[in-house]
């Protein structure tokens, strides 16, 4: 009976890990990364008075 409540409890706090560390990922997924707005090509305007 001992081994059997070990599996158990073995195989639940790996459950729990994996959940744990799913719901971690999808959190670092959603998390916008700070960036600058600038573009990065830029195209000289003409000028209107030719």
């Amino acid at each position: 009976m001992h081994r059997m409540f070990a599996a158990a409890l073995t195989a639940a706090l790996a459950a729990a890990l994996a959940v744990g560390a799913a719901l971690g990922i999808v959190a670092l997924l959603n998390a916008t990364p700070e960036q600058p707005n600038t573009p990065l090509i830029s195209y000289e305007q003409a000028q209107q008075g030719r």
